[in-house]
């Protein structure tokens, strides 16, 4: 079974999210880089992750991993708040 749609967008917000910390050149460059190489926005690399990854090793070079790092630990924030929510909607609804 596929992931949701609102799965992949959280997912995708968080390597934005990281990007953007990198500062706002980098990511500009990124976001410019998808679509004039691929046509594509940072969405679409779920699907693509290897345009991604193309774009990532050109623009950060050897920060490459760091990115990577990033992601991976930003994408823990998910969890916390899949938890979050359940939690939420259980105390709403009882």
């Amino acid at each position: 079974m596929g992931l949701h749609k609102d799965d992949i967008l959280a997912f995708m917000t968080c390597v934005e999210i990281v990007l953007m910390r990198k500062g706002n050149t980098n990511y500009n460059l990124v976001m410019a880089k998808l679509r004039s190489l691929y046509d594509c926005e940072l969405i679409d690399c779920f699907d693509h992750p290897e345009y991604l990854k193309t774009v990532l090793k050109e623009v950060y070079k050897g920060d490459y991993n760091s990115i990577l790092d990033g992601i991976r630990s930003e994408l823990t924030v998910l969890v916390d708040v899949k938890d979050a929510e359940a939690k939420f909607f259980k105390s709403m609804e009882s």
